[in-house]
């Protein structure tokens, strides 16, 4: 052969086609751009590889900088167990690049040849999204791409970046490519993604979403055969607060392209939304390909972990993730809101530091900074930081309540009337079940318990299972010992119990999980 696509590097396995690397035979977690800088690297032999061509082969045509290569470079070594110090693996080659740190030898006598590596990502979402790589393509193989096909294929590239600024050209691209072909299913369904993930992502309103289910919509009626389109029209759904829509749609996509692990992880996380925790980590346990090409897949199960009881291998999911993928939205946001529902207010603090030094501007992280600064008893630093949650999602209603509520001026009466009143209206066939913290915060507010009670006991007959947070969040401080909220507490109790039986006795349990069954007995 004289296309090599398994090498020996050191006491690694590095298998460029299956983009997977092994020590001992056991594989290690080295995914995505990790995994592209690598077999980039590889395919080099062992000259230095500067960073210009780094930018060139991996990225490309996303525009980095020389800080993301070194970023990547040291999540790469923390991957492969490397030390910067005296690395095994990756050399830093001052003010030139990287190189390996030794010739990569091809098993079974295959000699190197090196290819031109073209990346081509198909865009989807969880959570609210999850990206999906498609890998590595050697260009001189593929047949000439028509105009079309290439835009399609960098708005691709780009949405798969799960950045603010690649979705925005992600979309351009789609755009364009929809003025030539108003009726092409693929730029139909990557322009309503790119426009939900304006949604469910970057803090846009609900017009965006809007935008994207017609889209989505006309894509399934061009072509109602197509996985990328029911897709696209779930994630819309989705991104609109509509479960069973976004349920069917993703369901759909499956269906037709049983391949399809975004969408499998998309549906996942509803269901986790709905209460099923089996079902949501035996979809995640289900991959059909790589799962960690799966972008929130890890940050879903660690959050089933969590909600099931299984603390320890939650913790350790949730740490993993947040150390090795800086640029994961939602790893940002789950690792500091685990420790705080933990009670452990002191690092959730300092994760939650380092989140928002990374960049990650989430009216989530706003609003749990709010509340470690009332548990801290600094109710202006609440007032500050719930008024940044409201500034970062306008359109979302429990970071104006809080702004409002632990804000400088006292809060009027007929404002709480008011604002009880509509809380109670927008509920009226809304499925999410933690839209009913904001009722039940209200009603404390308004001194009445029984009714904030009754808010969280219909929150958790949706599918709230979260009794952690429930416990450490000041909001329900006022609660605490109430007999109502304790027997809240103990309705998740028995919820959750059920559905961890469910995990521990199912073939697909994972090893991880059923070594800890004594825990529970």
């Amino acid at each position: 052969m004289d296309n090599a696509t398994r090498y020996r590097l050191i006491d690694l396995t590095i298998d460029l086609a299956r983009q997977r690397v092994e020590r001992g035979g056991m594989p290690l977690d080295v995914t995505g751009l990790s995994f592209r800088l690598l077999a980039c690297l590889v395919e080099r032999g062992d000259r230095v590889v500067g960073f210009d061509e780094l930018m060139a082969e991996v990225w490309a045509p996303a525009v980095v900088n020389e800080e993301t290569v070194t970023q990547r470079v040291r999540l790469l070594r923390q991957s492969l167990g490397d030390d910067a110090r005296q690395p095994r693996y990756v050399r830093t080659v001052r003010s030139r690049g990287y190189q390996l740190g030794a010739p990569p030898v091809p098993v079974g006598g295959e000699v190197p040849r090196r290819r031109t590596l073209w990346p081509a990502v198909a865009a989807v979402g969880v959570f609210a999204a999850t990206a999906v790589g498609v890998g590595f393509l050697a260009r001189e193989q593929k047949p000439p791409m028509t105009a079309q096909r290439e835009i399609l294929e960098r708005a691709g590239w780009y949405a798969a970046m799960g950045q603010r600024e690649n979705n925005e050209r992600a979309l351009a691209l789609y755009d364009r490519a929809l003025r030539e072909a108003p009726d092409d299913v693929a730029a139909l369904s990557g322009a309503s993604r790119t426009r939900a993930a304006r949604s469910c992502l970057y803090n846009a309103g609900p017009d965006e979403a809007r935008d994207a289910l017609g889209l989505a919509t006309r894509a399934v009626s061009v072509r109602a055969d197509s996985a990328a389109a029911w897709a696209a029209l779930g994630y819309a759904h989705d991104c609109l607060g509509d479960i069973p829509g976004a349920i069917a749609g993703y369901e759909r996509a499956v269906r037709l392209d049983p391949t399809d692990d975004a969408s499998r992880a998309s549906a996942a996380y509803l269901y986790q939304e709905q209460g099923r925790l089996a079902d949501a980590l035996h979809a995640n346990m289900d991959m059909r390909g790589d799962p960690g090409r799966v972008r929130f897949r890890e940050v879903q199960v660690a959050r089933e972990y969590e909600l099931l009881g299984f603390t320890g291998a939650a913790e350790a999911r949730y740490r993993h993730v947040f150390d090795l993928s800086p640029d994961n939205v939602f790893a940002n946001i789950g690792w500091p809101a685990f420790l705080f529902a933990q009670k452990r207010f002191g690092e959730a603090g300092v994760a939650l530091a380092e989140a928002r030094g990374r960049g990650t501007a989430r009216s989530e992280l706003a609003q749990l900074q709010g509340e470690l600064a009332l548990h801290r008893g600094d109710r202006g630093a609440a007032a500050t930081a719930f008024a940044e949650a409201r500034a970062l999602r306008p359109s979302a209603t429990m970071p104006a309540t809080l702004a409002t509520l632990y804000g400088d001026a006292p809060v009027a009466p007929a404002w709480l009337r008011d604002r009880i009143a509509s809380t109670r209206a927008a509920l009226q066939g809304d499925p999410w079940p933690g839209s009913r913290l904001e009722l039940a915060v209200l009603l404390e507010a308004a001194h009445d318990r029984r009714g904030a009670v009754a808010a969280l006991s219909e929150a958790v007959d949706k599918g709230w299972r979260d009794a952690g947070y429930l416990r450490a969040s000041p909001l329900f401080v006022p609660l605490a010992g109430d007999p109502g909220f304790e027997a809240v507490i103990e309705a998740i109790g028995r919820r959750v119990t059920a559905e961890r039986e469910r995990v521990l006795e199912a073939p697909w349990c994972p090893p991880e999980l059923r070594t800890r069954r004594n825990e529970f007995l």
